[in-house]
């Protein structure tokens, strides 16, 4: 990680910090050339510029080899103080010097180059893998809808005077129950998206919890035919400011999660108090719950609990997420495989006396 931060940094930033290595590791030695001698200064100079190969780009390296070669010829290698070298053993440590220290910048950044290759490769492997992902996921879940309301209208308009009025009421029925489908993965597309660019914002207003609980489960009443919904309004629960939008998401979201991926006869209980200007939701369930090796992973996007044929888009309780973090709040999760789950979601908020006064 900090090799990639390093390689961020501006030209000139690299340059002067390269160059500043090479000044402060030769102004070191020469403080202790008599006891080292200028070999093992050679030495200490070219391990400098190999971590410099390592950390910057190759031209701010190639500066700091050629300065270091500069700084070894005048300040250590007799006669100091001039480019002269007197022995023959010594212009060839210092020929060679020089070369090793450019091939060891050469061929680093060329490392360096593949090892990036390699990595946009792999990204780009993942990235084709989630666009099938998502493809596929919305695929499925766009079309179904699509096709149930224009089946349904293909049968009322081939056959209008035939059908019965019971027949017609469930093929409108069947058509009002798609278009929610589908409207709610578009809204769930949009959410994301908003949450994504950062351009979401709540807008705060006074709300009562109790009613808006009720009216999100009356929205999902007919997904929840074989479930049941338990929901006991607290009395004592005061109005709140929050953005109600957000929290409908969020208790939407919560409850179609769980009647999704719940078997039938499965109880869903919600339950909702404020306690020191904290807001508490918990949507609990009594279903199959999750794997301890996969909590970790349902938050993600476009996550779905592996060996599940069931539809959706993975989209459900990553929105979840980012509307509560939207909220400054935070959201967790506690399950068992086999004894359900229970999402607890947190959210400090702005409390109000008017329900407390109208109730005396």
């Amino acid at each position: 990680m900090g090799t990639l931060k390093t390689r961020e940094l501006s030209k000139i930033n690299q340059y002067i910090i390269s160059i500043s290595l090479i000044l402060l590791v030769s102004i070191l030695s020469y403080s202790f050339k008599d006891i080292i001698g200028y070999r093992v200064v050679a030495l200490i100079l070219l391990l400098v510029v190999s971590i410099s190969a390592m950390l910057f780009d190759i031209f701010p390296v190639l500066v700091s080899a050629l300065l270091s070669a500069i700084v070894l010829n005048f300040f250590f290698i007799p006669p100091t103080f001039n480019f002269n070298i007197d022995t023959s053993e010594d212009v060839l440590m210092f020929s060679m010097y020089f070369i090793v220290a450019l091939i060891n910048a050469v061929l680093t950044f060329k490392i360096r180059q593949f090892d990036r290759k390699k990595q946009n490769e792999k990204e780009k492997e993942k990235s084709i893998q989630l666009y099938n992902t998502i493809l596929n996921s919305l695929s499925h879940e766009l079309r179904t809808p699509i096709a149930t309301i224009i089946g349904a209208i293909d049968t009322i308009n081939d056959n209008e005077t035939k059908l019965s009025q019971e027949n017609k009421k469930e093929l409108y029925n069947e058509i009002e129950v798609a278009s929610n489908r589908l409207n709610r993965q578009v809204e769930n597309l949009l959410s994301m998206s908003r949450l994504e660019a950062g351009t979401i914002k709540p807008t705060y207003d006074w709300f009562d919890v109790n009613e808006l609980t009720f009216s999100v489960i009356k929205e999902n009443a007919n997904d929840a035919k074989e479930h049941t919904i338990v929901f006991n309004p607290n009395e004592n629960l005061s109005l709140i400011k929050i953005d109600g939008g957000f929290l409908e998401m969020i208790l939407h979201n919560l409850i179609h999660n769980a009647l999704q991926h719940t078997p039938a006869q499965t109880k869903i209980l919600i339950d909702v108090e404020c306690v020191d200007g904290t807001f508490n939701l918990k949507v609990s369930d009594n279903g199959l719950g999750f794997p301890k090796e996969e909590i970790n992973f349902v938050f993600d996007k476009f996550y779905r609990l592996n060996g599940t044929s069931t539809g959706g888009t993975g989209l459900g309780l990553s929105i979840v997420k980012g509307f509560t973090e939207a909220l400054n709040g935070h959201i967790s999760l506690k399950s068992i495989k086999g004894t359900g789950a229970s999402f607890s979601v947190t959210i400090p908020v702005e409390t109000s006396s008017l329900n407390h006064i109208n109730n005396e």
